[in-house]
């Protein structure tokens, strides 16, 4: 239950950020979202956005790891990493509705793991991964499952 709260406030923070300050800010030809944000002066793409936030929840040393992941990543280092993050991804693409769980035991001490379906839920979303020249899937539609969010947590 806690994972799946930590889940909403990601994915809602994501949207929030996509749809109503890098989709409009882009529309209304204001800033816009870029890979090299900081040179650039624009603003974060919105994996970008979840991946500095992951960064900085480490710091806090309270056991919660996040990252963004995909089947189709831009960055290859976006990709899975493990069979888990594998089978999590392909079961998003099945199952859309609910996450991929496991709980395992690392070093003596137990955690939950799940990868979490991210969605295209905006525009912007759409056109950088459809048009950007590194990407492997080209033809992504509003809302389609484009990857997920891989989520470990200490149980202790």
């Amino acid at each position: 239950m806690v994972a799946d709260c930590i889940y909403s406030v990601l994915e809602s923070d994501r949207e929030v950020y996509s749809k109503d300050v890098v989709n409009r800010l882009q529309e209304k030809n204001i800033v816009y979202a870029s890979e090299n944000w900081w040179e650039d002066n624009a603003l974060l793409l919105p994996a970008q956005f979840l991946l500095n936030a992951s960064d900085l929840i480490i710091n806090e040393n309270i056991e919660l790891d996040f990252k963004l992941i995909s089947s189709w990543p831009i960055n290859k280092h976006n990709g899975p990493a493990n069979e888990f993050e594998r089978k999590g991804l392909k079961n998003n693409v099945r199952h859309p509705v609910r996450p991929y769980i496991k709980y395992r035991e690392i070093g003596g001490r137990k955690y939950f793991q799940a990868v979490y379906p991210d969605f295209a839920v905006s525009p912007a979303c759409v056109t950088c991964h459809n048009n950007h020249p590194n990407s492997p899937k080209r033809y992504f539609k509003l809302n389609d499952v484009m990857g997920g969010i891989a989520m470990t947590l200490s149980l202790e």
